[in-house]
């Protein structure tokens, strides 16, 4: 028989409760920051509760949710020693993923997992979350901090989370009125955002992270964390009333680059024509292709090449839209599809 007091059976097990509690109570109030009188219960609750009521004025409100992670950028911030980047990275991400479908956040549920479970480490990540909650207009209305030894390695997290927004139903965007003749604006990403860092951990990975590097104004450390940018505030600006901006179509380039991502809102008969040159790329990933001999197509399947949002419009709308957004890109158009859906031109 185990000899093990049981008021320490489950800590001689690998699991801390009371590291875990200490961590809801560091995120507290970073939490409840981000709660207006829509939250009927958050923090301490079974199931966080969120007034619906307000739907009732949209005509035919569409709830879109959406799921993701951060993968293996939390690496990258154990190696730099910093966390408190990753929390907003899986916001403004998930964010973004709604917004390509007119939807605008509700609510953020996250979900924060190790082998073993650092309160501070943790309530700094869940705190950089509510800042974005706070910045994109969405409550942090739950979660789940679990710990799990002999699920994960010694040192590793993970960190996801799931979105809830709502769009009226004849507003949402599907890319279904995208025509050929329509132009694909860009806006920028501010790096890496959340993808590709297998890849670039594997290229950069025997460097010095803490050196500057005139390329990059910075470290090769503060390159790969730099902040995934949220696109909620210009794509509102193009869809307040009386611009006349028609979106047909949105496409976040995340995870399979820009030819997955963009193929997403085509009907079977369209293509999207890309002109290389016809917009800034990132020199962390100039960097990458460089140190790692990695082929253009695997450098667009891999990472966002720095266009972070797609915006499809008419061509007679082009100008006025980049005059709105003060930023952007004419990258494309859309012709009829012959072979690839999506053309990376020289």
């Amino acid at each position: 028989m185990s000899t093990v007091p049981q008021s320490n059976a489950y800590a001689a097990a690998g699991v801390n409760i009371d590291e875990g509690t200490r961590a809801v109570e560091l995120m507290k109030a970073a939490v409840k920051s981000t709660h207006g009188p829509q939250v009927l219960a958050g923090i301490g609750a079974f199931g966080g509760m969120f007034d619906a009521s307000a739907l009732k004025a949209m005509r035919s409100p569409v709830l879109v949710a959406s799921t993701d992670g951060v993968g293996t950028k939390t690496k990258v911030a154990a190696r730099v020693g910093r966390w408190d980047t990753v929390g907003q990275d899986l916001v403004n991400h998930c964010v973004n993923d709604i917004l390509v479908q007119g939807a605008r956040p509700l609510f953020f549920m996250d979900y924060v997992a190790a082998a073993k479970l650092d309160a501070v480490q943790v309530s700094t990540i869940v705190g950089s979350m509510a800042e974005a909650c706070k910045q994109n207009g969405c409550a942090l209305l739950g979660g789940e901090t679990a710990e799990m030894p002999g699920v994960y390695l010694d040192g590793e997290i993970d960190v996801a989370g799931t979105i809830v927004g709502v769009v009226e139903r004849d507003a949402a965007i599907d890319g279904s009125r995208i025509q050929v003749g329509d132009v694909i604006l860009a806006l920028s990403s501010t790096g890496l955002h959340t993808n590709g860092y297998s890849l670039a951990r594997r290229v950069l990975g025997e460097l010095d992270w803490t050196q500057p590097y005139a390329q990059l104004g910075g470290t090769i450390g503060e390159a790969l964390l730099v902040v995934h940018r949220p696109y909620l505030r210009e794509v509102s600006r193009l869809q307040s009333a009386g611009t006349g901006i028609d979106i047909r179509g949105m496409a976040h380039i995340t995870g399979g680059g820009l030819p997955d991502n963009f193929l997403r809102i085509l009907s079977d008969d369209l293509a999207g024509v890309f002109h290389k040159g016809a917009w800034p790329v990132n020199p962390i990933f100039e960097m990458i292709q460089e140190l790692g001999h990695v082929p253009d197509a695997d450098m667009f399947r891999a990472f966002n090449m720095g266009m972070g949002l797609c915006i499809v419009l008419p061509k007679a709308q082009a100008q006025a839209a980049l005059a709105l957004l003060g930023e952007g890109y004419v990258v494309g158009e859309i012709a009829r599809r012959r072979d690839e859906a999506v053309i990376i031109a020289a």
